[in-house]
């Protein structure tokens, strides 16, 4: 199991860092702490590291520069601004990592990018051939092109999802916050920050749902979803003050700065990574205590038997969340049936499929090889 004393043998670090962190509250550049920021990122470079850089803010840098108080609400209105913002946005990231030396390369990606198995392979290729090249990628969603139904909606799920596409040994989100406390700190002043966590439980979500600047699309409810991918992916996860002097270097280091989610301990498979957080559910199949049993501690397949209730509408071979009676997620999978396939042989047994259906091509309505289990 990881510890902060091991983080300084990471070499494949994404650096989240959010549009808090880059402006100031009326949405002006924070020049002097990117500058500082990006020294950090520079200096772990030359320590034979590879730095990938996921970075909000061009939305807000748009809105700025055309004097606006507030990001406007319609989808086009934002796209807009993405497109007047993210140019603004990487010519400062360019000029400043190379007074360091450094070469830097814009990465946009939408939703759509890790959906399909062939794009989401090309990402993971083309990322992977510019850390080679030893240059640093600067990595945000499309805004400008992207619509509703394939946006990531926040770069901390975004960073979590490039962090398992490359396979990071860690990943480190900056914000205005100090890392998670056990009660909202805003309002109780009695809250405690938490060091370490090795699991994200209900309350601690429960307790998280706050939202960003208004400048931003994020909150801690958004930062714990990242947490909750990395830790299920084995991949060591941070969130720490962007305000707190070298606090990149210092977290490498291993100073107890921040919140450390400690992951399980093996890697995810590749294939039930893009399960897991690639490919978007196209539905959800509810399941009884049995099944959940069976799913969670026995390691076995899912069968019609155990399923309970489907929803949405949905083809053999999509995505789709497993819930419990309560209403939890506690796995992915690929479907061997359609939606109303499922419908008809939910609860029976497996002998009942071919005289339901008329036909039986599979014994399980998710096989276990093509199925996330969280832990």
């Amino acid at each position: 199991m990881i510890e902060r004393k091991d983080l300084n043998k990471c070499r494949r670090i994404v650096i989240k860092v959010g549009t808090s962190t880059l402006t100031y509250k009326n949405g002006q550049l924070n020049l002097k702490r990117i500058d500082k920021l990006v020294r950090q990122m520079a200096d772990l470079h030359n320590q034979d590291k590879e730095v990938l850089l996921v970075s909000s803010g061009a939305i807000g840098v748009g809105a700025s520069r055309m004097g606006l108080k507030k990001v406007p609400l319609t989808m086009p209105e934002k796209q807009a601004l993405a497109a007047i913002g993210q140019g603004a946005l990487l010519h400062i990231y360019e000029k400043i990592f190379a007074e360091y030396g450094k070469t830097v390369a814009q990465v946009l990606l939408t939703r759509g990018d890790f959906d399909e198995r062939i794009r989401y392979l090309n990402a993971t290729n083309a990322l992977l051939a510019i850390l080679h090249m030893g240059v640093i990628p600067i990595i945000n969603e499309n805004d400008t092109v992207v619509v509703e139904e394939i946006r990531f909606g926040d770069n901390d799920t975004l960073s979590a999802l490039v962090a398992g596409v490359v396979d990071a040994d860690l990943l480190i989100i900056l914000s205005d916050v100090d890392g998670l406390y056990d009660r909202d700190p805003r309002r109780d002043k009695d809250a405690l920050l938490l060091s370490e966590v090795y699991e994200i439980t209900e309350e601690i979500e429960e307790n998280s749902k706050s939202k960003g600047s208004r400048f931003s699309s994020g909150g801690m409810y958004t930062k714990l979803k990242a947490a909750r991918m990395c830790m299920a992916a084995g991949i060591p996860m941070l969130i720490a003050n962007s305000e707190e002097d070298n606090v990149i270097t210092r977290l490498m280091e291993g100073e107890k700065l921040g919140t450390l989610f400690v992951p399980r301990e093996e890697k995810m498979q590749a294939r039930k990574k893009w399960i897991a957080f690639g490919r978007l559910p196209q539905g959800e199949i509810v399941v009884d205590d049995g099944a959940k049993e069976a799913l969670l501690a026995k390691g076995k397949s899912l069968l019609p038997s155990g399923v309970v209730e489907v929803r949405g509408d949905f083809q053999p071979g999509e995505v789709v969340k497993v819930l419990t009676l309560e209403g939890r997620e506690i796995a992915r999978g690929l479907t061997n049936y359609g939606a109303e396939e499922i419908r008809l042989i939910a609860g029976k047994n497996t002998r009942s499929i071919e005289k339901i259906l008329g036909y039986k091509d599979y014994d399980e309505v998710i096989h276990r090889n093509n199925l996330w289990v969280e832990c």
